[in-house]
């Protein structure tokens, strides 16, 4: 699979490759996003079937339900995702956002939705206590927190103490009044 448009490179780089960009005999792109420099080359070479369909994500859950992913699949729900935090989330390039999920499909949909539009990711463990979270969002000065209803009530409760906090998405099949529901906006 192609790496980057400039070089015939079918791989990721390895350790030879890295040290040639050190000494500046492989040149660097001034500019890298993930989203759209490898996953949506990678859904390319998918839809063009030059490549084996492998799955992008296959996530499977401790009963047994499964998500998987091709590279067009993911790419194309990444995109509807950074379209969400930029349109009704109101985040533009260079906000931040806190995430707090459990390692579900969204948490590396929203990471990858992050890059593409330029929206600054501040994971989150969600063992996190209000008071945590709190500090988190007055520290970061994040503009939008994404967490289930299992947090959510905790993100409440200090919500009026952080100042820079515009909206609260949570990712859940239930709507919470004052949070807009991701998978509905998806």
């Amino acid at each position: 699979r192609l790496f980057h448009q400039n070089h015939k490179t079918f791989a990721p780089l390895n350790v030879s490759d890295y040290e040639a960009i050190s000494r500046c005999e492989r040149e660097v792109p001034e500019y890298f996003n993930f989203a759209s420099d490898v996953l949506d080359k990678w859904s390319q070479i998918e839809k063009e079937q030059k490549g084996p369909s492998n799955p992008a994500l296959w996530w499977i859950n401790g009963k047994g339900d499964e998500t998987k992913w091709s590279f067009e699949e993911l790419g194309f729900l990444s995109k509807k995702a950074a379209n969400v935090l930029s349109g009704p989330c109101g985040l533009q390039r260079g906000d931040r956002v806190l995430v707090i999920l459990p390692r579900i499909p969204e948490w590396w949909l929203l990471k990858v939705a992050c890059m593409r539009a330029g929206v600054i990711i501040i994971p989150g463990t969600t063992q996190l206590t209000a008071q945590d979270i709190c500090y988190r969002l007055l520290a970061s000065k994040a503009k939008c927190i994404v967490t289930t209803a299992v947090l959510a009530p905790a993100v409440d409760s200090v919500a009026s103490k952080c100042q820079f906090l515009k909206t609260k998405l949570i990712v859940s099949e239930n709507s919470r009044v004052g949070w807009l529901n991701f998978t509905d906006l998806l």
